[in-house]
């Protein structure tokens, strides 16, 4: 009886990854596809981009913001469904040109 139920949680935890694991991809893909369409490499919304990129990895968009860390920069929150008992998994990203040196940021070169 112990073993089963350790098999189980073991499933539990495994199946729980996984979706966390997804949301992060999702989040990751997402973000890309938006700064690609805010700085005019693909065309359309970002946002939308986003979206649709969201959708085929089986996630939803939560937040899209566009410019607030910088010009052509997105940060795309997004959500996956757990499956059972699991409770829904979240991911976030950035995506965009790195920050210009002197915004907020200490160069360390020569350290």
């Amino acid at each position: 009886m112990l073993a089963l139920l350790l098999i189980a949680s073991a499933a539990l935890l495994l199946q729980a990854a996984a979706t966390a694991s997804r949301a992060a991809t999702a989040a990751d893909l997402a973000a890309l596809a938006a700064a690609d369409a805010a700085r005019g490499i693909t065309p359309g919304d970002p946002c939308s981009a986003a979206g649709t990129v969201a959708q085929r990895h089986g996630a939803e968009v939560l937040e899209c913001s566009i410019g607030g860390t910088g010009p052509g920069t997105a940060v795309v929150r997004v959500s996956v469904s757990g499956r059972g008992l699991l409770p829904d998994a979240s991911g976030a990203a950035r995506a965009g040109p790195p920050p210009e040196e002197g915004a907020g940021t200490r160069a360390t070169a020569g350290r």
